[in-house]
């Protein structure tokens, strides 16, 4: 662990609930990516770009729910504008989608 942050620090990251809506693939990525559409409820739609191709397939990530930094600031991709973070646990060149554990309404906070 290089840093260490405060509390104070780490109340700043907002971390959502979302669900994937749509899927495309994304050519135009340096690394193999998909451009995915997420719904987080009354925060609205969002869209990301990942490097989970891996391990998942389009069709198997539609309306799967998923955890996001939804306040970082846009980050131009190709051209594509990625306007949160999926958060995943990586292991080597995979990412392992975090996710809660049952059903829950889009855009709860995760603490």
């Amino acid at each position: 662990m290089d840093k260490t942050i405060t509390f104070e620090d780490f109340a700043k990251v907002d971390l959502r609930i979302g669900t994937i809506i749509e899927v495309h693939d994304f050519p135009e990525a340096r690394q193999p990516a998909y451009q995915l559409t997420i719904d987080f409820g009354e925060l609205g739609i969002k869209k990301s770009s990942a490097q989970i191709t891996t391990l998942y397939k389009k069709e198997d990530l539609l309306q799967r729910q998923i955890v996001a930094v939804v306040n970082f600031p846009n980050k131009q991709i190709a051209k594509f504008m990625s306007e949160c973070l999926i958060l995943g646990a990586v292991k080597g060149s995979d990412v392992i989608l975090l996710n809660p554990e049952t059903k829950v309404k889009n855009g709860t906070p995760v603490n």
